[in-house]
């Protein structure tokens, strides 16, 4: 009889402990919803939570941009809240007295170069890539990505995201003032924001 009182006991503390496990992770795994306003727009949703208005509109079967108020939508993750924090650090560190539309641009760089068959697949891989043994961006280099970035570095990110997939589709940025090379330079020029081009 002893040994049968301590079995259940085993068994349920074993129970328990599932259900502990497992219910922190349905709600990790829950997709985030946000219910329209008036006012809003997927633009304006997409640059709130940091989600393209592209993956947006195709989470939810939208192939018109009207939205009704008080409809739910779905709010698809497309980077992880780490890359996201990453990606601030390095336009902080890589666009620091840059303007905002450039701190943008920077980002933009990126996640045009993760959606590109020629770079890495993520975000930390594209920041941290090496070729020919020098890191695609100084700040890796020099460990200024190491600093906490401002709010408007992270809002650049956000905006970038929203944006994401609508751009000129530039692979690279540099400052022609300090540029060394002249692959780069000779580039196809997308856009000129503040000191730097952009090009693919």
């Amino acid at each position: 009889m002893k040994t049968f009182i301590v079995k259940l006991v085993a068994v349920s503390t074993l129970a328990l402990s599932l259900v502990a496990i497992s219910t922190p992770q349905t709600k990790a795994n829950a997709a985030t919803t946000h219910q329209v306003q008036s006012g809003d727009t997927f633009w304006l949703i997409g640059k709130k939570h940091g989600v393209s208005v592209n993956s947006l509109m195709s989470a939810n079967k939208k192939s018109s941009t009207v939205l009704f108020v008080g409809e739910k939508l779905v709010i698809p993750q497309t980077i992880s809240t780490a890359e996201m924090d990453l990606l601030a650090r390095l336009v902080h560190a890589e666009a620091k007295g840059e303007p905002y539309a450039g701190k943008v641009a920077v980002a933009t760089v990126v996640l045009n170069r993760v959606d590109s068959s020629l770079f890495p697949n993520s975000v930390k891989e594209v920041i941290y890539q090496k070729d020919q043994g020098y890191f695609a961006f100084s700040p890796v280099k020099n460990g200024t990505i190491n600093q906490s970035a401002d709010q408007m570095a992270k809002s650049a990110v956000k905006e970038a995201l929203a944006f994401r997939g609508m751009g000129k589709g530039s692979l690279y940025f540099y400052n022609p003032q300090t540029a060394k090379s002249t692959w780069i330079t000779s580039r196809e020029v997308t856009t000129v924001i503040g000191n730097h081009r952009f090009a693919k």
